[in-house]
């Protein structure tokens, strides 16, 4: 993530344009996705709060095909979890454009760094 992104935000406390690079945490409470976006020198940028209502459907159902492709590891042959993996990586990357979507006018990636965030967003979210 640290390499490879496209990561800014748009609207700063301050009102000023935000120069990377930037820390970026994430955490979720009560059903809503936090980015506390801050400089190298940990002054807060942005504060932006997402709701996860919008991502239930996709990651119940991302985590339900994850649980398979692990379940067919073990005993599917390869063009079944061939089959899984591609129906995996289908709603991840749906929910990736819906991330994007949601930061639209407030924080700009592009759809590799979505993707990467929805990978840490679900990893959050995942209750195994």
């Amino acid at each position: 993530m640290l390499a490879e992104n496209s990561f800014l935000p748009l609207r700063t406390i301050d009102n000023v344009e935000a120069v990377g690079p930037f820390k970026l945490v994430l955490d979720i409470k009560r059903g809503k996705l936090i980015f506390d976006i801050r400089d190298e020198n940990d002054a807060p940028i942005m504060l932006h709060i997402l709701s996860l209502s919008p991502f239930r459907l996709i990651m119940k159902d991302y985590f339900l095909i994850c649980e398979r492709h692990h379940e067919a590891v073990k005993s599917a042959n390869p063009q079944q979890i061939e089959a899984i993996d591609m129906g995996r990586r289908g709603l991840h990357n749906e929910g990736s454009e819906l991330l994007s979507d949601r930061l639209k006018g407030k924080i700009k990636v592009d759809f590799e760094t979505a993707r990467r965030l929805y990978t840490l967003i679900c990893a959050l979210h995942w209750k195994g």
